[in-house]
């Protein structure tokens, strides 16, 4: 089982090195050779068509050092026997040579290649990109006498064809159909972030990775930039879980990452550190080849000067700056502290319940196309902290109707924090049996312990009725600028870590899409990305703080106190 963290990742970026684990148990011929064939080609849109021995980086050169070094080979060196890593995740800012190193990446494994008839596969998300790829390696191609004896071009299904063992390249563009028929030899994925948007994206993959198996020699390689909206779907998975390998949270993966990126403690630093240009070349391994300092400064400050969204979207790209909690220069205060305030422990709503000497119950909801979601604030019965659990209900065809979303949607229900409804009446029927549970278990004050939006759904409160949880208990808390104190107490709770909550994806969901308005001397949270984006949960969470601030007490002894399973 190999270690493939990377704890220093940072200090190597800083030095200028390749932010790859030490002591990788490297076939050093094999990967020796594959740079020597890397280094050969050619640079076919550059004056004087220049080798990639002269024009690509040292951390180019690195990453197909260890894609093709990581291999056991048989005692002639005749066949790949055994892969040690699978799977390879590159994230990389635009204008750092990402898509002509994708296409020099899979030139080289159709060099290197000892499998007659092998399929090769590089995939885009759309034709364009598909389209350039293409352009490159045959550009590749064309620019090497030997090169063009060797292979053999075919435009117009965009395949390149090893005339000596029948192996095939073929680049394409993303579908639901890309593996059909196919039980390629080698992947590579360029830009998985457009293909987040796609909610079948993550099945695709599954079968690619089901796909190589069939092969001992068999890669995918991921090379993306950071996403230009909120990571959601395949590209948040796929991030996330390199993350968690080169941070040494999950061990004994197939999944080598390399990312170029900042620290997500600098990247979400209210002083925006990541703004100096000083600090960029951390990020642009490049530099100095495909792209310059002077030559992003004014795009730099224009797209500033042009807002948020823009600026953000150019964030992004050029510096891998994650959009969301991270970089939403409108948003609420509160979401810059929000990563700090975490305890796992509290996606378990029970645990909250076990901790709490007081629960109060928040709800915001819409029509059919919207979420209904639900916070439960707890106050401990020893720090006196406010301790925070949500849900959320959507109709299952908003998938549809909201397609932008959809991926993410998806996410968090796998999470278990939202639940997709098949018919009207299943958000209502959880909703009150999240209510009646937190009722039963003797928190929730008798006045006052459920606050809903006064324009809610009315079948909420029926149903409330119906279990027994009715006026006093109930009441309505009114939205806009008259949950601005509940705005400004949470935002410096967060801050002084006074208020905890689990980490839940659909908060971090919900709190990213959040701008803060002003209103004359009150303070609005609408949605920061177009009206597009969902803050169902936040603004729950609000209507629960309000409840929260008026000091309740319980209407009686916790459920969990009676048991004998009080947890601390």
């Amino acid at each position: 089982m190999l270690d493939l963290s990377c704890p220093d990742w940072f200090e190597k970026i800083k030095a200028g090195r390749s932010p790859l684990p030490d002591n990788l148990p490297l076939d050093v011929e094999e990967a020796n050779a594959a740079i020597a064939v890397f280094e050969k080609l050619r640079l076919p849109d550059v004056p004087g068509k220049p080798l990639l021995r002269d024009a690509a980086g040292q951390w180019a050169k690195d990453f197909v050092g260890v894609i093709f070094g990581l291999v056991e080979m048989s005692e002639d060196r005749e066949v790949v026997i055994n892969r040690k890593v699978r799977r390879y995740f590159q994230l990389v800012p635009k204008k750092n040579s990402k898509t002509t190193n994708s296409a020099a990446i899979m030139l080289t494994a159709l060099l290197r290649n000892r499998r007659p008839n092998a399929s090769f596969l590089l995939v885009g998300p759309t034709q364009a990109t598909a389209g350039l790829a293409y352009d490159q390696a045959e550009g590749m191609i064309n620019s090497d006498p030997w090169l063009k004896k060797r292979f053999h071009t075919r435009d117009h299904i965009k395949t390149i064809q090893d005339r000596k063992t029948g192996a095939t390249l073929e680049i394409k563009s993303f579908d639901n159909k890309v593996m059909t028929g196919q039980k390629p030899v080698g992947v590579l994925i360029d830009e998985l972030h457009e293909l987040g948007k796609i909610h079948y994206a993550q099945k695709v993959l599954a079968q690619i990775d089901g796909g190589i198996l069939a092969n001992p020699e068999g890669f995918v390689i991921i090379i993306t930039t950071q996403s230009d909206e909120p990571p959601a779907g395949a590209f948040a998975t796929e991030l996330e879980h390199a993350r968690s390998v080169r941070d040494g949270e999950h061990v004994g993966g197939e999944t080598l990452p390399m990312l170029y990126e900042f620290p997500m403690s600098l990247q979400a630093d209210e002083q925006k550190p990541w703004e100096n240009p000083k600090v960029w070349p951390y990020v642009l391994p490049n530099l100095g080849r495909s792209i310059t300092i002077e030559r992003l400064l004014p795009k730099f400050k224009e797209a500033k000067a042009k807002g948020i969204e823009t600026f953000s979207i150019w964030a992004s790209q050029h510096l891998n700056v994650q959009i969301g909690i991270a970089i939403n220069g409108t948003s609420w205060r509160g979401a810059q502290h929000w990563d700090g305030s975490v305890d796992t422990d509290l996606k378990d709503l029970d645990v909250l319940l076990s901790r709490s000497e007081v629960a109060v119950i928040g709800i915001d909801g819409g029509g059919l196309d919207d979420l209904l979601a639900v916070a439960v604030i707890g106050r401990c019965k020893f720090t006196r902290k406010w301790l925070l659990w949500t849900h959320a209900w959507c109709q299952r065809d908003v998938l549809e109707l909201r397609k932008d979303i959809a991926p993410k949607l998806i996410d968090i229900e796998g999470c278990g924090e939202l639940t997709f409804c098949d018919d009207t009446t299943t958000d209502i029927m959880g909703l009150a049996d999240v209510c009646q549970r937190v009722n039963e278990s003797g928190l929730l004050p008798q006045e006052a312990g459920i606050g809903v939006d006064p324009q809610g759904v009315a079948a909420i409160i029926d149903e409330l009725s119906v279990r027994g949880m009715d006026k006093p208990q109930v009441v309505a808390v009114s939205q806009g600028f008259r949950l601005s104190p509940a705005v400004w107490g949470v935002e410096r709770k967060v801050k002084d870590r006074t208020f905890i909550h689990g980490g839940q994806k659909l908060m971090t969901f919900c709190v990213g899409n959040a701008k803060a308005a002003q209103r004359g001397n009150a303070v609005v949270i609408e949605k920061q990305v177009s009206g597009k984006a969902k803050i169902d949960a936040l603004i729950a969470t609000l209507c629960g703080a309000m409840l929260m601030s008026r000091n309740p007490e319980a209407s009686g002894t916790s459920v969990y106190e009676s048991r004998g399973i009080l947890m601390v």
